[in-house]
């Protein structure tokens, strides 16, 4: 009897794995907002070489990936809300009030993976400018937008050195970051004392012996933060549930050959952003010093989320990263 129910037990998995190596691959097209800059990185990877559909293929996803342009989290929620992006990279802070915003909703968004954490870096151009404490009323700090990590950075440093969180916010003026190194290395009337800079702007500031670093993300954060996150709304999720374990194993691969192969991630980057004042070896140096800031993992989210609670941007935060993300990034390094 034990034998027969053996046979029979083994019978039936050949014909369930039969079954699965048969099965058609189900289809679905995914649309990917980019924006510019170093931190797109492991996303242009994903475009080159094909790395979701790669991984797609195995769990049996025929997958149609595309990239479209968008520049911020303002224009790519729209794009989202209108149906014409389906997923996209996030600031940590944006994803956590639109995660709460539509709370209970198929609207809600959640992270799909992790996509960098970059280091953030404030620069200054004045010798005696070394900690926030040091900023005059009239020093300007420049900042890419007004919603960028680099903004909330701020504040959080304001409210431990001063007990103010806003005490700065008065003195922040934004700018693109090209525009907002030259004013920094020019030092004229009106520029600014500080830029809150991410890679390659911040090694490209620091080339001069007259910059020097004043702060990290790490210093205020104290560890790792994410920079962009991989964002979908629950209800794409829910009716892909596949697709964010594929995405993620697609970013990390990006994130191993950005690490082992600086060259080849440098000249991927400038097919994609040409460059005017760096070249493949410039490049290349500066993924070489941030090589370790690329993977699926989320960092950080908790305290951006206590932040943004204490000060009434959330009314419920997240008690841990583990309830703002997809269940594939649960098994994650996060943290």
């Amino acid at each position: 009897m034990l034998a027969v129910l053996g046979r029979l037990l083994r019978a039936t998995a050949a014909l369930v794995a039969l079954f699965a190596a048969g099965a058609p691959a189900r289809s679905a097209e995914v649309r990917i907002g980019v924006g510019y800059g170093l931190a797109f990185l492991p996303i242009y990877l994903c475009e080159d070489l094909k790395l979701v559909e790669k991984y797609g293929k195995a769990a049996h996803l025929d997958l149609r990936l595309s990239y479209q342009r968008v520049l911020g989290a303002g224009p790519l929620l729209e794009a989202m809300a209108a149906g014409k992006i389906d997923m996209g990279p996030f600031g940590t802070a944006p994803l956590l009030a639109q995660w709460e915003q539509g709370r209970g909703t198929r609207r809600q968004l959640i992270a799909v993976s992790g996509v960098t954490t970059l280091p953030l870096v404030l620069l200054a151009n004045r010798p005696g400018l070394r900690t926030i404490g040091d900023l005059q009323p009239a020093d300007r700090i420049a900042i890419p937008t007004a919603t960028a990590p680099q903004h909330y950075l701020l504040q959080m440093q304001a409210e431990k050195v001063f007990g103010q969180y806003d005490r700065l916010r008065g003195q922040t003026v934004v700018m693109p970051p090209s525009e907002a190194v030259t004013a920094l290395l020019e030092s004229g009337t009106g520029a600014p004392a500080a830029y809150f800079a991410s890679p390659p702007y911040t090694e490209i500031a620091l080339e001069d012996g007259r910059i020097h670093k004043v702060l990290s993300s790490a210093d205020v954060v104290g560890g790792k933060s994410s920079f962009l996150i991989m964002a979908a709304t629950s209800g794409y999720v829910k009716t892909h549930p596949a697709l964010p374990e594929a995405i993620g194993k697609a970013l990390e691969e990006a994130a191993h050959i950005i690490h082992d192969d600086p060259h080849r991630a440098a000249l991927i980057y400038l097919d994609h952003e040409p460059s005017k004042t760096m070249d493949a070896a410039a490049v290349e140096a500066v993924i070489d010093d941030v090589k370790d800031e690329f993977g699926r993992a989320v960092h950080g989210v908790q305290a951006f989320a206590d932040f943004m609670g204490r000060h009434g941007e959330l009314k419920k935060p997240p008690q841990s990263w583990k309830d703002i993300v997809a269940l594939a990034l649960l098994d994650s390094p996060s943290s």
